[in-house]
């Protein structure tokens, strides 16, 4: 054999070797996984549990769809499998700013949460304001809410995002039906919640002004707190003003206590509206029988195809499927997408690097997948979301209404 032979021969193993060490190279990178690891937060205990239970369910329910469709593709061709942790705020502002400061010293690279206004703003309030501002120690972390409706959040911190309907358009959009559909009711009486921010914000700003300034007379309001039992006095109150339309603001919980003593004491007002926190199935197991015939807006029930297999997945965790817990899933989705997009690595040496790429993800989608249909984001990150009418019909929320706008 000649010197060229030989040379040719060994170039050509070399070639071999050099071709198996590159291609067990990219076979390792396909097939390495790193965790993505997103932290939720939300009252799992008091009164207020069932809004943590539920958006807990949904994240874990969440993360085992996008894992099982194969995880997030990172920018280095990896794999990120998404591991989830949720942990009890009791709904109290100080414990809730805590969490967020224990996930942002951890390798945690986003939240989700929370169920309270009143703790959600103050998390808000200790985020970093404008990511361009070197000199401003706040937190780096994105937290997209889910739960907390109080109005305007989302523009506190350029780290904030919120995924909530809008309840003024929802109760233009009722009252309008109702005019439509039953023009002869003139009055109504209410029935609040007065302790907990939603409903007490959805009942005096947005529920009774969208009725008076669609003509309604408003007579008054009978008042009780998110952990009271008793409303026999509350219920007095309405069955004497004798109102053509009761609108409960108030969550399942005290809802069904009324409700229920609505239905011993013979109040049988011509119309009822709720809360849209009222739309889940927890109020009808619980109170089905008295909720019968309550018309309430909602931006979540499973008539199609892909909210029902959403909610089968929420509850084969426990959790029940409604507007805020669907949010939740909404959400998970949505940081999915934001990861992808900027190409995160999830690796322990690009966690800092990782949270900005998932923070100006979310802040540049203009349109994320929603369980009804496209939900709009804004320049202020907020949602604008689809929503329809139900009503509470033999122990189902059918829908009554879809907006066509």
């Amino acid at each position: 054999m000649n010197f060229k032979m030989i040379k040719s021969k060994r170039m050509s193993q070399l070639s071999l070797l050099l071709g198996a060490v590159f291609c067990l190279s990219a076979g390792q990178i396909q097939a390495e996984e790193r965790l993505v690891k997103i932290a939720g937060f939300g009252a799992k205990s008091g009164v207020l549990r069932p809004f943590g239970d539920n958006s807990e369910a949904a994240i874990r329910a969440a993360a085992d769809k996008i894992n099982s469709a194969g995880g997030i593709k990172l920018g280095d061709g990896a794999t990120g499998k998404i591991v989830v942790e949720y942990i009890d705020d009791r709904c109290n502002a100080q414990e809730g700013i805590a969490t967020v400061r224990q996930i942002a010293s951890s390798d945690w690279l986003a939240a989700i949460g929370t169920t309270c206004s009143s703790v959600l703003e103050p998390v808000f309030g200790v985020l970093q304001k404008k990511v361009t501002d070197s000199g401003d120690s706040g937190v780096k972390l994105a937290i997209f809410g889910d739960v907390a409706m109080k109005i305007g959040l989302a523009k506190v911190s350029d780290w904030s995002f919120r995924n909530v309907p809008d309840e003024i358009k929802m109760y233009d959009t009722l009252w309008a039906w109702v005019k439509e559909h039953h023009p002869e009711l003139k009055t109504i009486y209410g029935g609040v919640e007065e302790n907990f921010v939603h409903s007490k914000q959805t009942w005096y700003d947005v529920m009774k002004v969208r009725a008076k300034r669609a003509g309604y007379d408003v007579n008054a309001e009978s008042k009780w707190l998110v952990d009271d039992t008793q409303f026999a006095t509350q219920v007095a109150e309405m069955k004497k003003s004798g109102a053509d339309i009761i609108a409960i603001s108030a969550h399942p919980f005290t809802a069904c206590g009324v409700l229920t003593e609505m239905g011993r004491q013979g109040v049988k007002p011509k119309l009822l509206v709720g809360l849209t926190s009222m739309t889940t199935p927890e109020t009808l197991e619980t109170c089905g029988k008295y909720a019968e015939g309550i018309v309430i807006p909602t931006s979540f029930v499973p008539t199609n195809p892909t909210a029902k297999a959403a909610a089968d997945a929420t509850a084969g965790y426990h959790g029940y499927a409604d507007l805020h817990s669907m949010a939740a899933w909404e959400n998970l989705f949505a940081i999915k997408q934001a990861a992808e997009s900027q190409g995160i690595l999830a690796r322990p040496d690009t966690v800092q690097a990782d949270r900005l790429k998932i923070r100006a993800g979310l802040a540049g989608q203009k349109e994320i997948d929603g369980l009804l249909g496209p939900v709009y984001r804004t320049a202020d990150h907020e949602s604008v979301k689809p929503f329809v009418l139900v009503q509470a019909t033999n122990n189902k929320w059918q829908v009554i209404h879809t907006p066509t706008e």
